[in-house]
């Protein structure tokens, strides 16, 4: 984590560090996006391609925003939301039980390097907001790979600094200014200072979209979402 002090930055990847900002994830995406972060998600779940009976994995699933959305969109559909911080699962599975979904959506605790289920199992997977923070992205990739079934489809949804374009100066003043400092003033927390120098840090799209190929994955879209602040990757399990 970049913004703080090194014996204080437990890396971003685990649970430490998001069990702090819990309580108020949800209001701070909401601010910080403007609230767009909702129609991210609507496309991310359109991307899937889910069908009644599918079995799905939210990876980095946090307090399941995208897990419940999966949900929502088709019965008799079951969705696995894993997460690594044990405070965010803590407010999902109080989100997944206001909205009467408990027999749907199974939240549990594990990291993306080390997914703990068997080869083959879900025909869906999704990661939103979640793989930037993967400390080995391409054994992330490997392992999302992994327990997709044969044409199973990938959605990952995840910020990034848009490099061109008109508006880019504006989208990256944001990122680079305001979200660290809005998310540090309204969380109460020093972490969201971490957020601009791992976004820039992140692989450009057509990086990104190589090394899905690489894990295995026919990547069909990459779609940049409001000036590019978001990129929506889908691929499919070759």
């Amino acid at each position: 984590m970049s913004g703080l002090q090194a014996e204080e930055a437990p890396r971003p990847g685990s649970g430490a560090m998001f069990d702090r900002i819990a309580p108020r994830y949800d209001l701070l995406n909401r601010v910080l996006s403007f609230g767009v972060d909702q129609s991210w998600r609507r496309k991310t779940v359109q991307a899937l391609e889910v069908i009644e009976g599918d079995r799905v994995l939210d990876l980095a699933t946090g307090t399941a925003d995208l897990a419940i959305s999966i949900a929502k969109s088709t019965p008799a559909l079951e969705v696995v939301g894993l997460d690594p911080s044990a405070g965010m699962l803590d407010c999902g599975q109080e989100k997944v039980q206001r909205a009467g979904l408990s027999s749907r959506v199974r939240l549990a605790r594990g990291e993306a390097e080390h997914i703990p289920f068997e080869d083959a199992s879900f025909r869906a997977a999704s990661i939103a907001f979640g793989i930037r923070n993967v400390a080995d992205r391409s054994r992330g990739l490997s392992e999302l790979h992994r327990v997709l079934a044969p044409g199973g489809r990938l959605a990952v949804l995840e910020l990034s600094e848009p490099r061109s374009g008109v508006l880019g100066p504006l989208a990256r003043f944001h990122i680079r200014t305001l979200v660290p400092w809005l998310g540090a003033m309204l969380s109460g927390q020093r972490e969201y200072r971490y957020l601009q120098t791992s976004i820039a840090a992140f692989p450009p799209p057509d990086d990104f979209a190589e090394m899905m190929r690489t894990a295995g994955f026919e990547v069909t879209k990459v779609e940049r979402l409001t000036f590019g602040v978001a990129v929506l990757y889908v691929g499919v399990r070759r």
